[in-house]
C-alpha cells in the first residue's frame, strides 16, 4: 500500500438503519474530494431478502464488511454509528492490518465484554417504548421486527432518536431505515481483541445530546478502552443520534481530519 494512495471511508450501519442514511455524510465526504463506500448490512437496505434477517449473525457483517475493505487500494477509514460499532470492532479484531484508523460515532465499542456486560449502564430512552415498538415476538419469528413510524410512538421515538430536529426530518430519516433487524449477536466476537483490535488507530465521537445511546454509555466505553491501555482521542459534537448523520458538517469535519 503507497502512503500516498487515497483514504477511503468506509460508513458501517446501526441497528434497523441502511446505507442510505449515510447519505448526508457520504456526499460531504464526496464532495471535499474523498472516497467514501456506504454499505448495507446483509439482510438490510438493497440487500433485503425473502428471509428478511432470519439467520443471519455477526459472522455475516464480518465478512461483508472485510469483503469491501479487502477489495479497496489504500488505506481504510472504518466508521461505524450506533450498533455498527459492534462490526467496526469485529473487523478491527479480524484484520487490524488492513485498517488505518477506526471512528466509533455513539457506537458500542466493547472492551471489559460482550454488548450483555454494558447493557444495564446507561438504558436509552427507547427502552421504555420499546415493547410497543415491537411487531412480533422475535423468539417466534427469528429477528427483530419493528414499526418505528406507529403514530402513537413518534414522540418517544423524536426524543429518542432526533430531539434536536423537526418531525419532518425524523420521518424523512426514519423512512430510509428497516424494520426489520438480527437477533443473534455473537457477544466473543464483538468483544475488543487487545492484540489486533489494539494496533488500529482510534478516534471515539461522543455526542452530547443522544438519547439512544446515552452519553454515560459513550464515556464508558471510553473509560474502559483507556483503562485496557488503548485510550480513544475523544471528539464531542453536541448533537442527536440522528442528528450527526442529518446535519453531517461537523463530523465530516472530523473525518476529514484524520486525511
Amino acid at each position: 500500500m503507497s502512503p500516498t494512495s487515497p483514504i477511503t471511508y468506509v460508513l458501517v450501519h446501526g441497528a434497523f438503519s441502511t446505507a442510505a442514511g449515510w447519505g448526508p455524510v457520504a456526499r460531504g465526504l464526496a464532495l471535499r474530494g474523498h472516497r467514501v463506500v456506504a454499505l448495507d448490512l446483509p439482510g438490510h437496505g438493497l440487500d433485503a431478502r425473502d428471509t428478511g434477517m432470519v439467520g443471519l449473525s455477526t459472522a455475516d457483517d464480518i465478512a461483508a464488511v472485510t469483503e469491501v475493505v479487502r477489495a479497496l487500494d489504500g488505506p481504510v477509514v472504518l466508521v461505524g454509528h450506533s450498533r455498527g460499532g459492534l462490526t467496526v470492532t469485529a473487523v478491527a479484531n479480524a484484520v487490524p492490518d488492513l485498517l488505518a484508523h477506526v471512528v466509533y460515532v455513539s457506537a458500542w465499542c466493547c472492551v471489559a465484554g460482550g454488548p450483555s456486560t454494558y447493557a444495564a449502564v446507561a438504558p436509552s430512552t427507547l427502552d421504555a417504548v420499546a415493547p410497543r415498538l415491537l411487531t412480533a415476538d422475535p423468539a417466534e419469528v427469528g429477528e427483530l421486527r419493528v414499526d418505528l413510524r406507529a403514530p402513537d410512538t413518534l414522540d418517544e421515538v423524536q426524543d429518542a432518536l432526533l430531539a434536536d430536529g423537526t418531525r419532518t426530518e425524523l420521518l424523512a430519516m426514519l423512512a430510509t431505515m428497516d424494520g426489520r433487524e438480527a437477533l443473534v449477536v455473537d457477544e466473543a466476537l464483538v468483544t475488543v481483541d487487545p492484540a489486533r483490535w489494539g494496533r488500529v488507530p482510534r478516534t471515539y465521537v461522543r455526542l452530547a445530546d443522544d438519547r439512544a445511546l446515552m452519553p454515560a454509555l459513550q464515556d464508558r466505553f471510553v473509560a474502559d478502552a483507556d483503562a485496557a491501555g488503548f485510550p480513544f482521542r475523544v471528539v464531542g459534537l453536541a448533537t442527536s443520534h440522528l442528528g450527526v448523520q442529518l446535519r453531517p458538517g461537523p463530523l465530516v469535519d472530523v473525518l476529514t481530519g484524520l486525511a
